[in-house]
Formats: C-alpha cells, structure tokens, sequence
C-alpha cells in the first residue's frame, strides 16, 4: 500500500499529506471510490467500505466524534520524574504476572528510543499483552514516577504506532474517528490524509457568505478541515458549531417549508362558533374548565374557525385534562354539521377515550361510535355505513381507522392521541380521510386541496425545545395545572432492604379496598437480562401469591399478552375485579382507574424519569390520597441523585428537562419509533440554542423564500430533499 504521511502545516496543527502523483490528483471527485484513490490500498478500500466509506465524499464526511490532546513528546533520556509526559519508543520486553507471582494482576514492559529506557506497568489489564508484543512501536502518555531506582508508567495511555508516523514535537489534537477493528482511527486518518487536500474545494458552499459573517460560523470547507485536522480546540468547537448548525437548519428549513406549503395550496372547513355553541359544549363537561384548559380551547376555536387547515399538539402533564380539551374541538366540527375522529395508539385506550366521551355525551344527539381491530364484522360493517352517511358524528378508534373502507361524509376534525406513536404517513393518510366533503370521490393523498384540521396530543411532557424539532411542523399548545379534585401523588424512593414494609403496606392498602398498579422492567426477569436479582412479570406475580400478597386477586398484563386478552385484564382490574396488576409499562399510557391509588416500580433505576412520571401519573386520578414507591439499588451517586428528583419534583415538564439533559431526547420517546433526526453531530443536550437560533433563521428564510427558488438556493434547496424529502415528504414541496 502506498503510505500516508502527517507533515507540520506551518501554523501550529497538523495537515494530513497525501503522496499522490499531481497527474492523479487532478480526476479525484467527491465521488471517486476509494479503490481508485491513490495512496489508499485495497485492504483499506475494502475495510473502509465495510463501514459503509465507499468514496471521497462518504469519507470525508466521517468525522471524528471527539479529539484527543497529544502532548508534545520527549526523548526517553530527558523524562524526570512526577511530570505528565507523553514518548515513544520500541517494546523491548514485555510480561504479564498473574496470582499467585503478583497480588494485582499486571503486564510490564521496557520500552526505549535509543536516549534511554522507560519502564510501564498496566494494571488489571492483562489484555495489553496481546496489544504490546516485543518488537511494536508505541506511544505512551502518563505521568512518570521514580520506582526501584528505574523512571516508569503505570497504567498510560497507550496506542500501537505505525512505523512511518513522525513524533510530534509540540502538544496537538489528534482526531479519534468512529472505527472498527479491521479499521482502526489511525487508519481512518491515514486515509482521510490521503484526500482531504484535494477534497476541500470540492465542497460546494450552500449558505451565502454574508449570512455565514453575520452568524459567525466558518466556510463549510473550512469547517471539514478543522473537524479533521484542527490546530487547536477552538478550531474544533468553530467547525462542530457549523456543522450542527447545517443539521439543525436543513430540519427547521424543510418543517417551515412544508407547513408552508400545506398553508398555500391547502383549505379546510372554517367551523361556525357563537356563544351559544360554546355554552351547549361546556354543558356537556362534568366541572367547569381549569384556566390551562381554558387557554388552549382558545387557540382551538381560532384554529378550526380559519379555512386555514390546524395543526396542532396540544401537551400537558399527566392527567391535566387533554382529552376534554379535545372533545371541545369534536363537537365544535358536529355543531357545525361535520364529522370528527379521534384515533388512539391501543384499544384499551381508544375504549376508554370511547366510554369517557359516551358518559358525557348521555342525553345529546350526537352519535358516538367506537371502531377498533376487535370490532365484530357486522357491527364494524354498520358504523361504516353510518360513517359514509353521515349518521354517525364522532368517531373513536384504532388504528382502524385508516383502513380503506373508512370513508366519512364530512370529516372536519381529526384528533390523534400520544402522536409520537403513529408515524408520519398514517397521519397523513387519516388527513386525507376529510376529503370528501366538497363532494365527488377522494383524492389520493398527495392531490389533497381540502383537509380536516389536526389537533395531536401527548401526555408525555416535551420540553419546549424538543416539541419544536420533533413536531416542528405543528403549533404547541401546553395546557398547565390540574383539574379540581386531583390529589398530589407522594414519591418515596427506598432500597431493597425496605421492601418487605412497602408489601405490607400494600397489603394494608388492599385490604381497605383500595387497587394498585406494580411495575417492573421486564417480562422473564434473570432469564431475559442475565441479571440474576432482576424479577419480571411472571416471577414476580409467583412471588407475591405465595407471599406478602397471599390471597389477594392478583393479574399480569405485558406485551406478549394478545391485545383480547389484555384488555380482559384491564377491563376487569377496571371493575374492582382485580386487586393488583402486576404488568411493565404497557400501562404507562392512558389508563384511569380512580380506585387504583398505589404504584410500587421494582428496579426504578432502570427507568428514565419522563418514564417514571408517566407511570406515576396512573395513580392519583380520584381524590383518594395516592403513593408511588420506587424501589432501587442505584449504583452511582448520579442515578441516586435522579431518582431523588422523583421525590422533590412533580411537574413533568421539569422532570423532562432534566432527563433531556443527563440521557438526551431518546429517554422522552426512544429514537426509533420518535422520529428523531438522525443527526451526526448537533446534540439537542447541548444545542438547544444553537437550534433555537435555526429555527429563527429558517422561518425568515422560508418567508421570504417559500419555496427556496431563487438560483443561490439551488444546492440547499438539492441538500434539504436529499436530506428530509422521504420524511417530511418534500419531494414535489421545492
């Protein structure tokens, strides 16, 4: 393989040289393969490619994911002791001792450059033997300390060195790129070496210079090379800061365009609203509305009173009342002849939305039906029918809703509960659903020109920051307090050596008539995790009927159940059937039984804390006193900490801060299933300014420029479909 080399750039850092013919530099383009490039053999071609590096661009694209401070390394011969000192040098030998020659477990070497010898000692680290073998050459970097009249190491830094790599002569950053074990990050820089002097002015420009001035933010050419070869951290923080900046523009870019875009070319039914209307719907409501409520049943009225279509999250805390807030924009749409749905994540949910809905509607003309997967035939075959004639005003359900022979009169309002659940198309699909209503067939999809308004819920608290990347394309409505009669729900955290009282609390509890809920992590316990003091489900459900719990109605409920079976579970653990369910947190979501007012979570360590508030919040829903017991055995002072919060700290929206700031926005929903952006560098941890500050620029960008048509807009305009066109649905936006 033809080498790479690292040579001083003059100003401080270090450049990554390439030795390639001129003649060959000349054909390099970003989508060179990497087999073609000269200086990058086929072992690393084929190693680079397994990593999915095929070409230039792909590789220059691989960044570091941090940068390491090398110290500028000495001769062996000028080491002292009690310094912090970085050097290299040739293994000469090496051992490793183990029980009973040595009390710790240990490898010594002697390691020398020709100025003199240093010994190192790794302890607990008997993996270094096969790392450093005799003959290697190796960096270490350590802190020096005189022991048996010889200068050694214990336990460095250590890193195996090619034999061509030149000693730095003054402290620099060196980067550390994702690797493998076929590639190693070395390798990864070697390669990058070989083409980033060529690549750089490949690199179109997509951001006008005046705004990059203005903003503070480097070329984007410059901001690769200081990713890659940066002569000092600040330079490193300049090209992160540009980087993450693009990342969050192009999101922000393409969620303001496409809400642009919906708001030109779509029109929705503007609902009739009188005094009088507003009077009839609070009737139907069991206590007056809170003044949180209130706010946002505002923002509602004006939203469906617009042709303008409404899209809308409505979030608040646990039990706050989202769902009445919800029913108020229903029956706006069927004061006004038209037809709402509302569609729910689980059956178990979509029923109680149902049952809820139907106790307060007793006694109206509005025509409620319920539609999920376990409908029977018959009975789904006449709501249809009902549906398409207009007979039946307000829709609940599953999933099922989406299904082909769903076709509504006039659907005005469509209402998804916990969004983050359903993904992208099947809201777009129960949009579509509205719009038959100017009469003649349904449109596909994409040729929509009327559509219902869309109002989505989550009882899952969003931090504001996070709301407006993972929902950007909706207006936020944020309902705050709590309705009259709810009681706070006392958090007790506690170790395993308290358990046995909180049973016998609990059986005390049971005793009195009272429900409860306990959680655990998992279903299979010690055989699902090989963790053997953790208990699931079925272990646990043993555990408490041959104990603490004897004789007491005791029920699982977890995912593997069948959807039938569990909502047997939950209908009768509803009916005062059942006296404790023990389940995982398939009950973290929607589930209200005021007689249930204990929780005990097992292993509440294993939990987030957005997660544990939403477990919480299914306890506390009538106005007996409730408690939530977290057991734990946290094994840092930081998870005990976090967990005290639970404690201290009752208001989801401050619970979710915190956990978007110790685990990041995968804790609120889990990135898969969240629609999380698969960003490679902004970190919503720590650029939430930085995304505020996008979010700004794009929607001054987007309003002056809908549809990014202007001939400089070209590239980003190419770069923001590439990017988000599948998911934000772009593709005929631009």
């Amino acid at each position: 393989m033809v080498g790479c080399a690292r040579r001083r750039d003059g100003r401080g850092g270090v450049a990554l040289a390439s030795r390639v013919d001129p003649a060959q530099a000349e054909r390099i383009a970003l989508n060179t393969p990497l087999d073609a490039v000269g200086g990058i053999g086929p072992t690393d071609a084929g190693a680079l490619g397994a990593m999915g590096l095929t070409n230039v661009g792909r590789l220059v694209a691989h960044l570091p994911h941090r940068h390491e401070k090398l110290e500028a390394e000495s001769d062996i011969g000028a080491l002292a002791p009690e310094l912090l000192a970085s050097a290299r040098g040739e293994v000469l030998s090496v051992r490793a001792l183990v029980w009973p020659h040595a009390r710790v477990p240990r490898v010594e070497a002697v390691i020398a450059d020709g100025t003199g010898r240093l010994e190192v000692v790794w302890f607990n680290m008997l993996w270094m033997r096969h790392k450093v073998r005799p003959g290697v050459r190796v960096r270490v970097q350590g802190r020096t300390e005189r022991f048996k009249q010889a200068l050694r190491m214990v336990n460095p830094q250590t890193e195996v060195l090619p034999d061509d790599e030149p000693a730095p002569r003054e402290a620099r950053v060196r980067p550390i790129y994702p690797a493998t074990e076929r590639m190693p990050s070395w390798r990864i820089a070697r390669c990058v070496g070989e083409v980033l002097d060529r690549a750089l002015p490949l690199i179109e420009e997509h951001l006008p210079e005046a705004y990059r001035v203005e903003r503070g933010l480097p070329a984007l050419a410059d901001a690769y090379r200081m990713m890659h070869a940066p002569r000092d951290e600040r330079e490193f923080t300049l090209a992160r800061r540009r980087l993450a900046y693009d990342e969050l523009l192009l999101l922000q870019l393409g969620v303001h365009m496409k809400r642009a875009h919906l708001r030109r070319t779509l029109k929705a039914p503007a609902l009739r609203w009188s005094q009088a209307i507003d009077r009839h719907i609070r009737e139907r409501f069991p206590f007056p509305l809170t003044p949180g409520q209130d706010a946002v049943v505002k923002d509602i009225v004006k939203d469906l009173s617009s042709p303008t279509p409404t899209n809308r999250l409505i979030q608040g805390d646990v039990g706050s009342g989202k769902t009445v807030v919800a029913l108020y924009a229903m029956l706006m749409a069927v004061a006004d002849g038209k037809q709402a749905a509302l569609m729910a994540p689980t059956e178990i949910l979509a029923e109680q939305h149902g049952a809820s809905m139907g106790r307060m509607l007793e006694g109206s003309r509005v025509r409620l039906a319920l539609l999920t997967g376990s409908t029977p035939e018959d009975q789904r075959a006449s709501i249809l029918r009902g549906l398409e004639g207009g007979e039946v005003d307000l829709l609940v359900g599953t999933h099922a809703l989406l299904g082909e022979r769903v076709r509504y009169a006039s659907l005005a309002v469509a209402v998804i509960d916990e969004q983050h659940r359903f993904g992208v198309h099947q809201r777009a699909v129960l949009r579509s659903k509205g719009t038959v209503q100017q009469g003649g067939p349904a449109p596909s999809p994409l040729d929509d020109t009327v559509t219902p308004h869309v109002l989505v819920m989550t009882a899952t608290p969003i931090p504001r920051t996070l709301a407006i990347t993972l929902f950007g394309d909706l207006d936020v409505s944020t309902i705050a307090g709590l309705p009259p009669g709810r009681q706070p729900v006392r958090t007790i955290v506690v170790g395993p050596d308290d358990r046995p009282a909180v049973y016998r609390r609990l059986r005390q509890k049971l005793d009195a008539g009272e429900q409860a809920f306990v959680v655990v992590p998992v279903i299979d316990g010690a055989e699902e995790e090989g963790d053997s003091g953790l208990k699931g489900v079925r272990a646990l459900v043993r555990e408490l009927q041959g104990g603490p719990l004897e004789g007491k109605r005791l029920a699982a409920l977890h995912g593997r159940l069948k959807p039938s079976t569990r909502d047997l579970v939950m209908g009768r653990f509803r009916a005062g059937l059942i006296d404790a369910l023990v389940a995982t947190t398939v009950i973290e979501v929607g589930v209200d039984v005021p007689n249930a007012t204990n929780m005990i979570v097992e292993h509440a360590d294993r939990f987030g804390l957005a997660q544990l508030h939403q477990l919480r919040g299914r306890v506390g829903r009538g106005e007996k006193a409730s408690a939530c017991v977290l057991i734990a055995d946290p094994t840092t002072e930081d998870a005990q900490d976090r967990l005290k919060v639970m404690e201290r700290v009752s208001d989801g929206f401050a619970l979710a801060e915190r956990d978007l700031e110790i685990r990041g926005p995968g804790e609120l929903f889990g990135t898969r299933q969240s629609g999380l952006p698969p960003f490679k560098v902004a970190d919503l941890r720590q650029d939430l300014g930085l995304l505020t500050a996008a979010r700004r620029d794009a929607a001054a960008w987007i309003d002056a420029s809908p549809g990014l048509s202007h001939p400089q807009e070209r590239l980003l305009l190419r770069r923001l479909v590439k990017t988000y066109g599948a998911s934000l649905g772009l593709g005929d936006v631009g």
